[in-house]
């Protein structure tokens, strides 16, 4: 019996429910319940997906189909509006509504002192982010998927830009929504590619040896590639990953949201979805583990010199979603799996303690202005160093698990450069969450006395989320047990089993001494790195403004500067050059020059009617000689032509 699969449309349809009533009664109902209803929805989708997702231990390499309509019907073309119920989806529902529950639960405290009206809005917002997400990952083919990858694009775009009166936010909204949509167009092709090649774009039908055989090798290459080219659009990685950061924009739980639960996460997503096309391109999994690797690195190297306690954060989900693209590219598709599940749980968790950081000290950002927070905040401080260990891969935190599971992928791998690299990133990591931890939390504070007066811990509504969160961030990683712990232990591996093909780094696991070294040389170096951050930052915080290669990093590479100088300044002035010379000058000229001269003309013609009978009989009589002239010589008019010229 599927009794909660065959449920599977509620869950979805929850979200878009609350987002309606929210939206439509934001200047009705009162904050209360606005926030019962937006938590609620989601509170149910949860209680549904988690009876889906045990019915699913049971499905094997079986989906369950769930068709509601036909959504496409033409001759020869058939897509239904249908979601498939399997391991991946009912994973994944679990993260999207539990972590998004709490992420709701902790906005009713977050977002109070909203007005009413944008109280509402804010809910609304969030659960149709919520329904987006469900689509994409509920969705049976690839044009579901596509609806549910362009809902969260809009979704993203309306609560980065949530305080629209800042222009500022409007143009981080703004930014996000083009870089998305660039990616957006790779996965649009990928998708008119397989429908040219197959005829078809449900998962069923085209994840089959009958259908995968019919791709030619450059099909799979350049199909694959142009999914990855969406991916890196929503999963923020190298070189589209810009937009992530400066999505700090919006209120907290939004980044929360945005980072852990959804969003940054479909790219994962849709690559796992289609792991058997992937399996079958070795060229573009090499160049989605490079570009995950640069992208860690690249990501890591900047959050070791911001001051934006969100930003730090923002550079550091950059970073994983960089390790989960390297588990991609050499073939660990579980591993980036567990990534995503352990990195919701703890980055979420960082997110919501910074929020709450950031609600005690009256929306103040910049850590250089805090320290000493340890005292006056302590469910908050507590929370937030069990995400700085979880994201910093100490055991037994669940960074741990899913860390070393990727770095062992990557170590099994052809190229255990790529191992090399990722511990360093794993260095860098431990690095700057242990210095924005020791400025933010330890040491003395640095606030002004105002702020100082009214530090608090913060309510309930936020630090049961953060409780529950820092619990996940713990446990969360005992899913995925490793072979040289225990034999068999690695739940997650057994769950996803049939419906993941295994790559050669998960074919292979490596033996139990070399596992040991592995394990000892990414922990013992990001411990360092955390004590030796511990110690620096707690006695002697970074306050001065950075000089020499701290200030390249600190500015981010510069990064956005050669984007702006490359990309967008050549465009705006191409965009100018069409503008002023092609549209007003040529185009427009052309069109307001015909109606000028229609209108010349008929100023002019209107001096005929002068009321004068005998130019009337004029006129008459010099167009009947006109026509007598056209009736005999009209034939051949040149005789006439060279009469009146010559």
């Amino acid at each position: 019996m599927n009794t909660f699969s065959n449920l599977v449309y509620l869950v979805p349809l929850l979200p878009l429910i609350g987002f309606l009533i929210n939206g439509l009664g934001r200047k009705s109902l009162s904050k209360s319940l606005i926030a019962i209803i937006g938590s609620g929805v989601i509170l149910a989708s949860f209680a549904i997906s988690v009876g889906i997702f045990f019915e699913a231990r049971h499905f094997g390499a079986n989906p369950v189909i769930v068709n509601l309509f036909p959504f496409i019907q033409t001759a020869g073309l058939s897509i239904p509006f249908s979601f498939q119920v399997d391991q991946l989806s009912s994973l994944f529902l679990l993260i999207i509504t539990g972590v998004g529950f709490l992420i709701h639960v902790y906005s009713s405290a977050y977002m109070n002192e909203e007005e009413t009206q944008h109280y509402g809005r804010y809910f609304a917002y969030l659960n149709l982010f919520v329904f987006s997400m469900l689509l994409l990952v509920l969705g049976s083919n690839f044009v579901i998927m596509f609806i549910g990858w362009e809902g969260v694009g809009l979704c993203s775009y309306l609560l980065i830009g949530y305080w629209f009166k800042n222009n500022n936010y409007n143009y981080a909204a703004r930014k996000a929504f083009v870089m998305n949509r660039i990616g957006d167009l790779g996965f649009l092709l990928a998708i008119f590619w397989i429908l040219g090649v197959l005829g078809t774009v449900s998962y069923t039908e085209v994840f089959t040896a009958e259908a995968l055989a019919r791709f030619t090798p450059t099909d799979v290459t350049a199909i694959t590639l142009l999914l990855f080219v969406g991916a890196t659009g929503k999963s923020a990685q190298i070189p589209l990953y810009t937009w992530l950061p400066d999505a700090m924009a919006g209120p907290t739980p939004v980044s929360a949201l945005i980072h852990a639960a959804t969003m940054v996460t479909a790219g994962i997503y849709m690559i796992v979805r289609a792991n058997g096309l992937y399996s079958l391109a070795p060229t573009t999994q090499g160049i989605i583990a490079v570009v995950g690797t640069a992208t860690l690195l690249l990501a890591a190297t900047i959050a070791i010199k911001q001051n934006d306690i969100k930003k730090v954060l923002a550079y550091s989900t950059v970073s994983q979603l960089g390790y989960m693209f390297l588990a991609l590219g050499v073939g660990s598709y579980t591993g980036a799996v567990f990534h995503v599940m352990t990195h919701a749980f703890f980055k979420a968790l960082l997110f919501l303690g910074a929020g709450s950081v950031i609600h005690a000290m009256h929306h103040e950002q910049d850590i250089r202005f805090m320290g000493g927070l340890k005292k006056h905040m302590p469910v908050t401080h507590i929370t937030f160093l069990i995400g700085c260990l979880a994201i910093a891969g100490m055991p037994p935190f669940a960074g741990f698990f899913s860390k070393d599971e990727v770095l062992a992928a990557a170590y099994g791998s052809d190229n255990q450069i790529l191992w090399g690299l990722g511990v360093i990133g794993a260095i860098l990591t431990a690095f700057y969450m242990f210095r924005l931890y020791a400025m933010t939390f330890l040491g003395k504070f640095r606030g002004t006395h105002e702020q100082e007066h009214h530090l608090h811990e913060s309510p309930l509504a936020i630090t049961i989320p953060l409780i529950v969160l820092a619990v996940l961030s713990i446990v969360g990683g005992f899913f995925g047990i490793p072979e040289v712990f225990a034999a068999n232990a690695h739940s997650l591996e057994h769950f996803l089993d049939p419906i993941i093909i295994k790559g050669s780094a998960e074919m292979h696991h490596l033996d139990h001494a070399t596992e040991y070294m592995l394990m000892g040389i990414s922990v013992g170096l990001a411990l360092i790195a955390i004590i030796y951050a511990w110690n620096r930052f707690s006695k002697r915080p970074e306050l001065e403004e950075q000089t020499g290669a701290g200030k390249v990093l600190a500015n981010k590479w510069y990064i956005d500067e050669v984007y702006e100088a490359v990309i967008s300044r050549p465009l705006l002035a191409v965009a100018a050059f069409s503008k002023n010379f092609i549209e007003k000058g040529i185009i427009d000229g052309i069109v307001n020059g015909t109606g000028r001269f229609i209108q010349y003309s008929g100023r002019q013609i209107r001096h005929i009617q002068s009321g004068q009978v005998g130019n009337y009989i004029l006129l008459m009589v010099l167009s009947m000689v006109l026509m007598i002239l056209l009736l005999f010589y009209g034939h051949n008019m040149n005789p006439v032509i060279d009469w009146i010229f010559n």
